[in-house]
């Protein structure tokens, strides 16, 4: 260890690797009391916008899938504004890092984009493969991985270099999450695995989720525990990333098709899941064990992915209705 790190440094790394409850940069916080209250804003380009991502200013990030672009929400004026993206690069998931940068996942042209918002200067890191980048996270030292569903892959950034290296998998990898221990696990929704690659050696090793299960998205909680949404047979799965097994399996509320899909998990450790075929956010309450459901005002909404920021708000995209969405 460099003797030049200071304690302070020292007492970030467990923060930083579970930061943002889907490792998305920001710590997440935690509400003294879940309102239930819920405020939806339409977006300027209604064309498949999702993925939204908290910025070090408070600010929302979301990509834009089908229209090209990028575009950020500033809470505080309720204005958005917008960043078009190279031709083709169709986005996926954006993460904004600690200096303001956003990263997003060019799934139409094979890259990482790298998008300065003070300048709105855009560069583009081509993955070796030519891949289709889908969901991205960082971890504790900044380094940016991402999967890449039918390319089969899992990849990592360096940021300062823009070196990207692959690893090679199966059953197109959906959502990943970064464990304490700084193993990157993802989601091999197509074979009902689990895998984790340990960065040191490129080993990924495996966990079954049980067939049928066509786990999506997983996230980290404040305890070291991950969280899987089992979107094939709707459970809700609590994994024991050091044991290498599910500690526990919750059936969601609104029962086996309701489609379990996004997942976060706030400074308090409640777990945010949001049920895509009933239009509900499940939140649960893992000390009692118990779901409370909050039923979204909009009906068709398709949360794909969902974030809880600084302070301890939900924060969702609707990919099909077209507005951000919040619950405090």
């Amino acid at each position: 260890m460099s003797p030049r790190l200071s304690l302070a440094s020292l007492l970030l790394l467990p923060l930083a690797a579970v930061a943002g409850g889907s490792n998305y940069g920001t710590a997440p916080g935690a509400l003294a009391t879940v309102a239930g209250e819920v405020r939806e804003w339409p977006v300027p380009t209604p064309r498949f916008a999702r993925d939204p991502a908290p910025a070090p200013d408070g600010s929302i990030f979301v990509a834009v899938m089908r229209g090209n672009r990028i575009a950020r929400f500033d809470p505080k004026t309720q204005q958005f504004k917008e960043w078009a993206l190279p031709a083709g690069a169709h986005p996926h998931g954006v993460l904004v890092d600690g200096d303001g940068i956003a990263w997003y996942t060019g799934n139409g042209n094979g890259s990482i984009g790298r998008l300065d918002p003070a300048s709105g200067r855009i560069v583009e890191y081509r993955t070796p493969s030519g891949g289709d980048p889908h969901t991205l996270v960082i971890d504790a030292q900044g380094t940016i991985w991402f999967t890449m569903q039918a390319a089969q892959r899992i990849g990592r950034l360096d940021r300062q270099s823009g070196r990207i290296v692959e690893y090679a998998t199966s059953g197109n990898p959906y959502g990943l999450a970064i464990d304490q221990q700084g193993f990157v696990w993802f989601c091999r929704i197509a074979d009902d695995l689990l895998g984790r690659l340990d960065p040191a050696s490129g080993e990924i090793v495996d966990l079954a989720t049980g067939a049928g299960s066509k786990p999506r998205r997983i996230a980290a909680g404040p305890d070291g525990m991950l969280w899987v949404t089992a979107y094939g047979n709707g459970r809700l799965l609590k994994i024991d990333p050091q044991a290498r097994r599910i500690a526990a399996a919750y059936p969601m509320p609104a029962g086996e098709g309701a489609g379990p899909y996004a997942v976060t998990v706030d400074a308090a450790g409640r777990v945010w899941a949001n049920e895509i075929d009933t239009d509900t956010v499940a939140v649960l309450d893992p000390k009692t064990e118990r779901f409370r459901v909050i039923p979204l005002p909009s009906k068709g909404v398709g949360i794909r992915k969902a974030i809880i920021d600084a302070e301890g708000r939900y924060w969702y995209m609707g990919s099909h209705n077209e507005r951000l969405g919040v619950i405090r």
